[in-house]
């Protein structure tokens, strides 16, 4: 049966697989409820797993596997028929999928930037010199040493909640988190600051869901397409491509943000050393593209910050593992 045929036919019922976190049940009950306004018919219900990423929490992401951690068990699922699709906050998404799986749609974009949260700073200019700023990213932590390194940075592990409760707890002056993430829990209000993506350029994906299907289902392919907001695509697969064309991973503090002004979708990309010294910077653009030419737009990109030695930079924290990096967790639980 063809792609065609499916899209006439409404699904009797579908799986969605979900991590347990608030905010990924929310992302999955945000899926939900589209499908239910496309086919009200439909029986959609949701799987809730516990993923290995969710369960280490005294080690940085670096140390145990990376983002894949977070998304194994759900693709598990998918394989073994328990779920028919999976959603995921993209920037969590390997930027290569196994084979045997694909992303049948990525959704309208929320707030790509990063947002400061603080119960006593309204911003990171604020914070005396010493303050402890929390951040489970390389990416944040790199932004932050580089523009303030006089605060101390520390890594911080956990689902949102678990992040807010330490910042509550006194445990840090400021943490550092995704703004979608609070946006879409009703957390705004937590927000003292929007970090400007020229002070702190987002991470390729950042903001946006992804739905990951089985590669050979068809009819999930035809199901999903109404959900499918271009616009999001073609900026996270240029930035995607960035990051996929310098090996990118947890190891290694890399953005890409992509965004559209007068018809052209615009590229920054940079890659980093964990202790800020060192920032590679590339920048370019491409008019009206179709998925052929953004990812050609990523490579350029990519091409760019290889040239002026990136690779050195991936190169050097991936044989490193990062083992004497300045955001290696000590011993004990972190969440």
């Amino acid at each position: 049966m063809n792609s065609e045929t499916h899209s006439t036919t409404p699904p009797a019922s579908i799986t969605i697989a979900s991590r347990e976190s608030r905010l990924a049940m929310w992302q999955a009950e945000h899926v939900r409820c589209a499908l239910h306004k496309l086919y009200p018919s439909c029986d959609v219900k949701i799987l809730g797993m516990t993923t290995r990423g969710d369960q280490i929490l005294d080690r940085t992401l670096s140390k145990v596997g990376g983002k894949g951690l977070f998304v194994k068990e759900l693709e598990a699922a998918l394989a073994d028929g328990r779920a028919d699709l999976a959603v995921h906050s993209l920037k969590d998404v390997p930027m290569e999928l196994p084979e045997g799986f694909a992303l049948g749609a990525i959704l309208e974009r929320e707030d790509p930037r990063d947002a400061f949260v603080s119960p006593h700073y309204e911003s990171l200019d604020a914070l005396p010199a010493g303050s402890v700023v929390g951040t489970s990213s390389l990416r944040r932590e790199a932004m932050i040493r580089a523009r303030f390194p006089h605060l101390e940075v520390r890594p911080l592990r956990g689902n949102l909640d678990t992040r807010l409760g330490k910042l509550d707890r006194g445990e840090y002056a400021a943490i550092i988190l995704a703004a979608a993430g609070l946006k879409r829990l009703g957390l705004e209000a937590r927000i003292r600051a929007l970090l400007d993506p020229s002070d702190s350029l987002p991470a390729a994906g950042q903001g946006a869901l992804g739905i990951e299907i089985r590669a050979d289902r068809a009819d999930l392919f035809a199901w999903l397409k109404p959900l499918h907001d271009e616009p999001t695509a073609l900026a996270v697969e240029a930035e995607r491509a960035v990051s996929r064309a310098l090996g990118g991973s947890c190891e290694v503090p890399l953005a890409a943000h992509a965004v559209w002004l007068d018809g052209a979708l615009h590229l920054r990309g940079a890659v980093s050393m964990p202790d800020g010294k060192r920032v590679l910077r590339a920048e370019e653009a491409v008019n009206a593209p179709d998925l052929a030419a953004a990812l050609a737009l990523g490579k350029r990109v990519s091409s760019d910050l290889e040239a002026q030695g990136a690779m050195d930079i991936v190169n050097a924290l991936t044989t490193m593992g990062r083992a004497d990096g300045p955001n290696t967790a000590p011993s004990g639980p972190k969440s």
